[in-house]
């Protein structure tokens, strides 16, 4: 994990993290042996409710994960968080993957798999049960995760689009 200072001109320059999710190579054969290239998953966020995804492709390992943070970085997306956890359940969904991930009582923890935890981190939350179904493809979970966070609705937006006070 590296801080990234965000180049957009904020008064307080809050750090972005990284995290590489994974690393992927692929090989192409020609007449004097393999060739490889490679592709970089990768999730940033400022721990506090912004959170991107990026995949870089390149030759080389280094020049994939830089092309990738760039990528997150322009992706960055506001969450909507209720303190720690999630403001209620919601189901994510790309591609052949699922996501469900439910609100938690304060101590529990983040309870992911490595691709959506890192999601879930670098959004900022710290309580959240999760449950991945269909593929288990690291690029399909990441983007599911990405979903599911995009939903989110805060109380007032719901009272607001209902039209009525909700009881609580």
């Amino acid at each position: 994990m590296t801080g990234i200072e965000p180049t957009n001109g904020d008064a307080e320059a809050q750090t972005i993290d990284d995290v590489v999710v994974k690393i992927y190579r692929c090989a192409t054969v020609v007449k004097g042996g393999r060739r490889f290239s490679f592709g970089s998953l990768v999730v940033v966020g400022d721990r506090n409710g912004q959170v991107g995804v990026g995949y870089g492709k390149a030759k080389e390992v280094p020049t994939s994960v830089e092309k990738a943070k760039k990528i997150a970085m322009q992706d960055l997306r506001p969450i909507k968080l209720l303190g720690r956890t999630l403001p209620h359940r919601v189901v994510g969904q790309y591609g052949a993957s699922r996501v469900v991930m439910v609100p938690a009582s304060p101590g529990t923890g983040v309870i992911a798999g490595a691709s959506v935890r890192a999601v879930l981190e670098l959004a900022g939350l710290h309580d959240v049960l999760t449950k991945s179904f269909g593929s288990n493809s690291p690029k399909n979970l990441v983007r599911a995760t990405m979903n599911g966070l995009s939903q989110l609705m805060t109380r007032e937006e719901v009272e607001r689009l209902r039209g009525v006070k909700l009881a609580g």
